[in-house]
């Protein structure tokens, strides 16, 4: 039996060529020519405004475009639109029924973006997780955190969560605690406290560095020194104030107690006499 041989004349028409011409020149010079527009407008946005609000404008570009591409190659494929987006409408109530978090999670994205509690790059804490914000999406946010691990939280989860934006401001003020015997003269540690807190260059003079007193421990007189230093000089600035303190107490012979116990068999009895037994006695 001879079977009639594959005509391409038949199959490739000027109609046929023009076709998988335009579908061609939508994948390779379209979908580059969007991710290009939505880098550029990204890139000139964060000139002017936040890292957030740039991102944002390049993601609303970059979408829209391949929407724009996809529906003109569905209609170069000879898809109806107006039944297609029928049909959409039924599946897309179908799937959101069966996707109700990830709509809350687009519902919380959209609320964090408009509300901006914090932006690209800012520092936040959430249920004990530190970590710098690297991008807010349409579900989740993504977070870096100091010790380099990659953290994805639901939008959900961040709108219903408290959450400490670290970098807000542009001051932070560094709480160091510091102990000291019931020995010492309390005026005396405060001077020297206070000189130190003076003498560091990066400490800011406005707001002035405050000093509390804390309460009476147990073995030491406790005591709170509030610095402030710009959020970038934050770390730097805490270490170095932990060091010198120590350094000028060990100077000064201000005794920076541990913890003990003194026992008394009564106000006025005598102390408790004690004595080194011999390892070799018998009991």
């Amino acid at each position: 039996m001879n079977w009639p041989l594959l005509n391409l004349d038949m199959l490739m028409t000027p109609e046929m060529t023009s076709r998988i011409l335009r579908i061609a020149l939508l994948l390779l010079a379209g979908l580059p020519l969007v991710y290009m527009a939505a880098g550029w407008l990204r890139s000139g946005l964060s000139k002017k405004f936040t890292p957030q609000r740039a991102m944002i404008g390049g993601k609303v570009v970059q979408y829209g475009g391949i929407t724009l591409i996809g529906v003109m190659l569905l209609h170069e494929f000879g898809f109806q639109l107006g039944a297609l987006l029928g049909t959409a409408g039924i599946v897309g109530i179908a799937i959101g029924f069966a996707s109700q978090t990830s709509v809350s999670n687009i519902i919380s994205g959209l609320f964090l973006i408009a509300e901006e509690p914090f932006v690209v790059g800012d520092i936040i804490t959430v249920n004990n997780l530190t970590g710098e914000v690297l991008s807010i999406d349409t579900l989740s946010i993504k977070l870096r955190t100091f010790q380099n691990q990659f953290v994805r939280i639901p939008n959900e989860t961040i709108l219903k969560s408290e959450v400490t934006t670290v970098t807000r401001f542009p001051i932070r003020r560094i709480d160091l605690l510091v102990s000291v015997a019931y020995k010492e003269d309390l005026e005396r540690v405060r001077n020297v406290l206070m000189e130190i807190a003076a003498q560091h260059p990066l400490c800011l003079k406005e707001p002035s560095p405050q000093l509390f007193y804390e309460g009476f421990g147990s073995s030491s007189i406790d005591i709170k020194l509030g610095l402030w230093a710009t959020r970038e000089d934050w770390l730097r600035v805490k270490t170095d104030i932990f060091e010198r303190v120590k350094k000028r107490f060990d100077e000064e012979g201000i005794e920076i107690p541990f913890p003990h116990v003194s026992v008394y068999t009564g106000s006025v009895s005598e102390p408790f006499p004690v004595k080194m037994a011999d390892g070799d006695a018998k009991g």
